[in-house]
């Protein structure tokens, strides 16, 4: 094995290990705590971070195909545009999170049958009749556009050609999807564990809804 191969796998090691790093980014756990907090199950919450992936994944080979092949250079402002975007999806995602909370409220019903009356509490409850997975792959796609120049600036200071150019774009999105998926995993298991206890599952909803405005605020303010 020669100099050159050795480099390659060096880089594109490190560019699956700075994948599984950026999915632990603060705005990419606040924004999947918000969808996973609806989910049913621990295998509709991984595949949360699955979609949120390949929807980062597939942003980042379209953008890295475009600028590598046609010598396109990336205005700063293109990446701060979508940074504030996304500041806006976090706060508007705590937002609704919030809403939801409070529109499941419990209150009496009564019915009649033939003569009788009888009265017995209802709660509506939000749909969780699916996963939120188109939702979780278009947050992953603004977050690919939010990230894309300062990776796409490091591929191109580092390597030699547009394969290899792709090949760690690839590389690295595997590693975000993995991460990802590791994450909204984890992150599903209090909301499962907690749904039995309404006034806990709230607690854990309101937590989670108020670090997704409070990270979009804090996006916003500081651009």
């Amino acid at each position: 094995m020669n100099i050159e191969s050795i480099q390659l796998i060096s880089l594109l090691g490190l560019g699956f290990m700075l994948g599984i790093k950026h999915a632990l980014d603060a705005d990419h756990i606040v924004a999947i705590s918000t969808i996973a907090s609806q989910t049913k199950n621990l295998k509709s919450s991984s595949l949360l971070g699955i979609s949120w992936g390949l929807g980062h994944t597939a942003t980042l080979l379209l953008i890295s195909l475009f600028v590598m092949l046609f010598k396109i250079k990336i205005p700063t402002t293109f990446a701060l545009t979508f940074e504030f975007i996304v500041g806006i999806m976090l706060v508007v995602l705590g937002i609704q999170m919030l809403r939801k909370i409070f529109k499941e409220k419990i209150h009496i019903h009564a019915h009649k049958h033939d003569t009788d009356y009888h009265t017995h509490l209802h709660q509506h409850q939000i749909s969780l009749s699916h996963n939120h997975a188109h939702k979780s792959f278009f947050i992953g796609t603004l977050h690919g556009l939010s990230g894309s120049a300062a990776l796409i600036l490091l591929v191109l200071a580092t390597v030699k050609s547009a394969f290899e150019g792709m090949l760690y774009v690839a590389i690295f999105g595997i590693g975000s999807i993995i991460g990802m998926t590791i994450v909204s995993t984890v992150i599903g298991i209090p909301f499962l564990l907690t749904k039995k206890f309404s006034s806990l599952e709230n607690s854990v909803k309101i937590l989670a809804g108020s670090a997704s405005i409070i990270t979009g605020g804090m996006i916003i303010f500081h651009l």
